[in-house]
């Protein structure tokens, strides 16, 4: 069924002044900006439910974005939002800790095994910015090392100033950080040798949609370990120089596995963050670690010397709080992970068929693990294409589908399956067009732009 958006276009095109109006960028992540979404896409959405979500014009959409990963049961789940609510009745946030910050800290060092002490804070930024801080108070030593693959790690100019985006970044800062290519060790092991005794700690997310070699089989569930392939080598790495070894698990926590990728992996690192999925959409973000490293932050000490690490008046806010209790119980419990890596599993298996149909299937494919699918649209020259990929983005909406990626919940079921092999068939067959004559009067509006450039 394709959805009439016309009629909408005035009312989204006033809404998109005054978003960019009152708010630079139109939102407050660049992810969610207008460039990065087809021009007929709702500049805003009203609310969600499920694996749907609505638009000012009451239109639903079956929704792959999934709040920038950060819903895996479900918008508005009852049970989490119940759990949100209890505490607000308790004050929201308190003079002193509250009980629920005490048991929610329980909870994560409970679930993630390599956790043993842990501080909250509100966005990821914060708390990866606070593991590279830990790693250089740990180890009196400059240089944090990051794989150029993964595209964001944090707002602060220690990473921000190795992207594109140059203005306003403290340069000084930027020289802290090296970069590598993941999967690539001898590029990383070339960093321990150009400074050695020099580097603090070496900071990547475990997978992507690309994952570590020698890992086995990533769709395999569950996964067995196998800490003698990439992730195993640099953790050897950062143990015999000293360094620390730090799993960004923004994206991949609570999603891979329970416990996270790094118990998918079968690998232990010194410190690791947490944000997103961990209390399904509630504003939390949290760094963990062992308790050798944590404690630099530490207050109990006497005589030690002090690390301002990590400090947020509403790290400790409630209704957050109480919502990880009820999410991560519920995605341990419920086993969300195994749903997730088995719609992927169908999803991709449903495209790659539908595609093979209209003869795209070197043209518009899936890759990557069932759990962290990426799809790719090439244009005729056989090349990754912006204008094919918005033009796969714009007629997937036509048909009631947002997906400017592809995040999964435990709220997408046979029904949304089969929602959305349909829509694929019938924005193949626009793509077929597209190939062979161009995307000129098929595409309504500009290609999508890459967060991290230069010039708007």
């Amino acid at each position: 069924m394709t959805i009439k958006l016309s009629n909408a276009r005035g009312d989204f095109a006033g809404l998109r002044e005054r978003l960019h109006r009152t708010i630079p960028g139109g939102a407050h992540t660049y992810s969610r900006g207008d460039d990065q979404f087809p021009a007929i896409a709702p500049p805003i959405l009203v609310r969600g439910k499920g694996a749907y979500v609505w638009d000012t014009q009451d239109t639903r959409y079956l929704d792959y974005g999934m709040a920038l990963r950060a819903i895996t049961i479900g918008y508005a789940d009852a049970r989490v939002n119940a759990a949100a609510i209890a505490e607000i009745e308790k004050g929201v946030n308190l003079t002193r800790a509250s009980t629920v910050e005490l048991e929610a800290a329980e909870r994560v060092c409970e679930v993630i095994a390599s956790a043993e002490m842990v501080k909250f804070a509100k966005n990821g930024s914060n708390v990866t910015t606070a593991a590279a801080k830990i790693a250089r108070a740990c180890t009196r030593r400059r240089f944090i090392c990051v794989p150029r693959q993964h595209p964001f790690f944090s707002f602060d100019d220690w990473f921000i100033g190795t992207t594109a985006i140059q203005r306003g970044v403290d340069t000084p800062q930027v020289s802290s950080t090296l970069v590598f290519d993941y999967n690539d060790f001898a590029s990383l092991a070339r960093l321990f040798d150009e400074h050695p005794g020099e580097i603090a700690g070496v900071m990547m997310e475990p997978a992507t949609h690309i994952t570590p070699q020698g890992s086995g089989d990533p769709n395999t569930w569950p996964g067995g370990g196998h800490p003698a392939g990439f992730l195993g080598q640099v953790r050897d790495l950062c143990t015999r120089d000293g360094a620390l070894f730090i799993l960004d698990e923004m994206i991949t926590g609570f999603r891979w596995h329970a416990g996270g990728a790094q118990a998918f992996f079968g690998v232990e690192p010194d410190l690791s963050t947490f944000g997103k999925a961990m209390a399904n959409g509630f504003s939390l973000a949290a760094v963990t670690g062992k308790r050798e490293f944590m404690k630099v932050g530490a207050i109990d000490e006497p005589g030690m010397e002090r690390t301002f690490l990590l400090s947020s008046t509403h790290g400790g806010e409630m209704p957050s709080l109480g919502a990880f209790l009820a999410a991560s119980r519920i995605i341990e419990e419920e086993n969300v992970p195994a749903h997730l890596w088995n719609y992927g599993g169908r999803l991709r298996d449903g495209w790659a068929e539908v595609a093979r149909r209209h003869g795209l299937a070197d043209y518009l494919m899936t890759e990557g693990p069932a759990v962290a699918l990426n799809f790719v649209a090439r244009g005729a020259d056989g090349q990754p294409s912006p204008a094919m990929r918005t033009l796969f983005a714009q007629e997937m909406l036509k048909r009631g589908v947002l997906m400017p990626w592809i995040a999964i919940s435990q709220a997408h079921g046979s029904t949304e399956l089969d929602l959305t092999l349909e829509a694929l068939d019938g924005t193949m067959e626009v793509y077929v067009r597209a190939l062979a004559d161009g995307t000129d009067g098929l595409l309504e509006g500009p290609p999508v732009k890459p967060v991290f450039r230069s010039h708007n």
